[in-house]
Order: C-alpha cells, then sequence, then structure tokens
C-alpha cells in the first residue's frame, strides 16, 4: 500500500509533503535536493524496495523539500536555513523526540546543520556520497560541463544527469529517474536554486557534530570525488567512513544490500539500546520537572509566529541537550513547556542548575531574552502510555507556576532527598497551591555561580 501523503509547515509558512513507513526507531530519510517527488520515488520499483528495505527494522519518515515534488512550489528562498527549515517542520509535526538522520549529496549539508544545531535530538548521522562545500562539489570539471547544459536543452540535461549520476550502463532506471527529475522541479526553478545552493557550506561545523556519524561512498562514483568524501569524513570528530565497491550515485542501485548492511550495523547500536530500555515501573518513585517560557503567548504576538517559534525551539534544544546530559526522560512537550522525569532527585536538580545556566548563556547574545520557570516535584506518579498522572505530577507543575523567569522552585520533598548533596535552597515558606487543601513548603534554587 502507498505511504500516506501528510503536510508540515515550516517557520516560514512553507508546506512541506512527508510519509511514514514501518514502527520503531524513527530514521528521518532528508531530499536529494532538489530531485524529490515523495510519490513518483514510492512508485519506482527501484526505490520503493529500497525504502522498503531500509523500513524493515525501523520507522522511516521521507519528505519533498521546499520547491520540489509535492511540497510548496511557490517559494523564493533556497537557503540552507530554509532547508533546515523543512526538516524542522516534519520532526516537529511528528514530534519526535530523537531520530536517526540520513543525509543524501547536497542534503547531506542540511542534515550537517540540522544535527549541530539539534545535539540532543540525532541519535546518529548517516552521509551519502556528501560533502562539506558545495562550491567544491559544483567546481568539479565535470558537474560543470553538465550543469552547462541546463539553459540550452532541459530534457537532455536531466538524460545526461540521471546516467552521469547511476552510471552509464544504468539504462533504464536512469531513464525513470531522469523522468522524476523533471517532475520534481522546473527548468526554471531549477536556474533560480543553483546560484543559492552553491553557497551552502558546513566546513565550520563538522568538528562540532557529536552524533555518532557514518560516512558512505562508492569508490569509483565519479562526483562528488572520493577525496572530497574523505575530507569531510576526516574532519567529523569520531565519524566512520565506509567506501563501498561501486559506481552509482543511487544506493539503491549495485550492492544495495552491503549499503543497508553497513547503515543496519551502524544503527543497530542505538535500536538495541532502545529496545532494551525499561520504562518506570508503576509507582516508581520519581521526581518530576516542569519548564514553562513566560509569556510565550504575549512573545507570539509582539515578535509574530516566526519569530517567536525560533525562540521556542531555542528552549526545546536547551532542554533537551540537558536532559540527555543529565539522564532525564522528557514525558512530553506542550509547546511552550516541558514535562521530564529522573529517577534521582539530585539528577533533576543538576539538570535544572544546567538548563538555567544555558538559558542566561543564551541570552546573553540574543536580541529576544529567553526567561522560563522550572518547579520539581518528587513522588509516586501513575504511569500510563508513555505520560505520567497523579498527585505529584500535578503538584510539580503548580510549583512551576509559581516560579518566575530565571527560577527555579522545588517543593520540600525534593530539598529533603537532596539533604547534603551541596545544593543551596531559600525558603519561601507555606504558598498556598491551587487544588491542594494545605499550604505546601516551597524553596528557591540557588544557580547562579556568584550565588
Amino acid at each position: 500500500m502507498e505511504p500516506r501523503i501528510q503536510y508540515a509547515t515550516t517557520a516560514d509558512g512553507v508546506s512541506i509533503a512527508f510519509w511514514t513507513l514501518g514502527e520503531g526507531m524513527p530514521l528521518v530519510y532528508t531530499p536529494i535536493i532538489p530531485w524529490s517527488h515523495i510519490q513518483l520515488g514510492w512508485r519506482t520499483p527501484e526505490c520503493r524496495r529500497w525504502y522498503e528495505r531500509l523500513a524493515e527494522k525501523r520507522q522511516l519518515i521521507h519528505y519533498d523539500g521546499r520547491g520540489s515534488g509535492l511540497s510548496e512550489r511557490n517559494v523564493t528562498d533556497f537557503s540552507l536555513d530554509a532547508h533546515v527549515l523543512d526538516l524542522d517542520a516534519v520532526v516537529d509535526r511528528l514530534n519526535l523526540k530523537e531520530f536517526a538522520l540520513f543525509g543524501s549529496q547536497l542534503s547531506g549539508l542540511v542534515a550537517v546543520n540540522y544535527t549541530v544545531r539539534n545535539p540532543a535530538r540525532v541519535s546518529h548521522l548517516i552521509l551519502w556520497c556528501s560533502y562539506a562545500r558545495a562550491s567544491d562539489y559544483y567546481g568539479l570539471p565535470r558537474v560543470a560541463s553538465l550543469l552547462a547544459l541546463l539553459d540550452r536543452d532541459w530534457e537532455l540535461f536531466s538524460e545526461t544527469v540521471a546516467h552521469a549520476a547511476f552510471g552509464w550502463s544504468a539504462g533504464e532506471p536512469a531513464d525513470r529517474f531522469a523522468a522524476l527529475m523533471r517532475e520534481s522541479v522546473s527548468q526554471e526553478a531549477l536556474q533560480l536554486m543553483l546560484p543559492v545552493f552553491r553557497q551552502f557550506d558546513v566546513a565550520t561545523l563538522l568538528p562540532r557534530i557529536k552524533a555518532p556519524t557514518l560516512v558512505l561512498h562508492r569508490r569509483e562514483l565519479v562526483f562528488p570525488s572520493i577525496e572530497l568524501v574523505r575530507t569531510l569524513a576526516s574532519r567529523i570528530p569520531d565519524a566512520r567512513l565506509a567506501l563501498l565497491e561501486g559506481a552509482s550515485a543511487a544506493p539503491y542501485l549495485g550492492d544495495m544490500e552491503a549499503v543497508l548492511g553497513a547503515i543496519d550495523e551502524f544503527l543497530g547500536e542505538g535500536e538495541e539500546a532502545a529496545a532494551g530500555a525499561e520504562a518506570p515501573a508503576a509507582g516508581a518513585f520519581r521526581t518530576v520537572l516542569f519548564t514553562d517560557v513566560e509569556g510565550s503567548t504575549a512573545l507570539t504576538q509582539r515578535l509574530g509566529d516566526a519569530k517567536a517559534r525560533e525562540l521556542l525551539r531555542a528552549h526545546e534544544r536547551i532542554v533537551r541537550e540537558a536532559l540527555k546530559a543529565h539522564g532525564g526522560s522528557e514525558v512530553k512537550t506542550m509547546g511552550d513547556g516541558f514535562m521530564a522525569s529522573f529517577s534521582s532527585a539530585t539528577r533533576a536538580l543538576e539538570c535544572a542548575i544546567a538548563m538555567q545556566r544555558a538559558f542566561a548563556e543564551h541570552n546573553e547574545s540574543a536580541e529576544e531574552p529567553l526567561r522560563v520557570r522550572i518547579g520539581l516535584n518528587a513522588g509516586e506518579p501513575i504511569a500510563e502510555e508513555e505520560d505520567l498522572f497523579g498527585t505529584a505530577v500535578i503538584l510539580a507543575a503548580r510549583v512551576a507556576a509559581k516560579a518566575e523567569g530565571g527560577e527555579i522552585v522545588a517543593s520540600d520533598v525534593v530539598r529533603q532527598l537532596v539533604a547534603g548533596k551541596g545544593f543551596l535552597f531559600s525558603d519561601r515558606g507555606d504558598v498556598a497551591l491551587r487544588g491542594f487543601e494545605d499550604p505546601v513548603r516551597l524553596y528557591d534554587v540557588r544557580w547562579r555561580e556568584d550565588g
């Protein structure tokens, strides 16, 4: 059955088409910019087998980039940042907390950029036949010769590019891809896109990649050259470079099983860990943490949807990075806030402090400050369908509501659990909380380095 086409909307208002296939650990498969058409790709036999095999062990998410395929065509911004917004929109639409990311050729630069911006969300990064600077790729003599055909003959250009990329003996698969190219994007749109694509550059970002990274390439592939791919891999900390046999840029042509084997082995580590992770037992004692962006509604009204969403993404990034570093579990996000849980009150408080320090650092250089209130309580919540319920959770939310932006407020239960661990508290006294008959003792947590 053909996957159902769905849509996500980017922060700058562009409609992005995507589909999902399979279940399990998410693998987000970025488009081959600009040659992407997720519906026609699925209807191509070679592509379909490739997608089905990728989805055997995981959930595969595939989308069309802006200006191509089934995504919105009436677009003027084709920058690297704009393409990152496309990816951002899809993963936010699906509420993916953590996922593996596959970037192919030019979209590999989009994947690198997103990974550096969102280290807590990308568990594994796979780069197929990619490079660090688009100018290096477009400067290759054969690529320059192919592009010279673009203005002269659109059909000849597409046929030549497809056969050159797939291998001159590819025959029918290359013909099908040439037809898909012409359906993916118009000649006029591509002429506008190419000068922007040449500016894509992630060379300075490569050393900042924290996710385990697999760089895949085929030895006989002419463009991108093996030198560009080796340079890419050498600048990524602890990246694995796998050079496979073959001359096709299409992973589903030639020895597809070798490509799948390398991917399965690489992702298998994370998938096994995810399968072995156990949810907290019912009634387990947990420390519950809430974050809430102060005045989020007013921010949206003042800044507009796009800029307010950008600010909220910074909040999401900082929270998720801190949770990952301190062993916290994201329970859910409410748009302008998070609910998380910890098996240790100590780690929960350390995480809250790390968040506030990160927000403070962000605010030093930001045009618009991000003021976040944090509240904590501990108890035995009810776990149901990956969510937490009960008095302990409600009280944690009420505690967070008593904080101001930049503050951490904890219940007396939390303070007692971390007694002697070096945390500094300021007594707020007994505070009446909505929905609770008796006042609750609350404490400010002092987190600034200067006390």
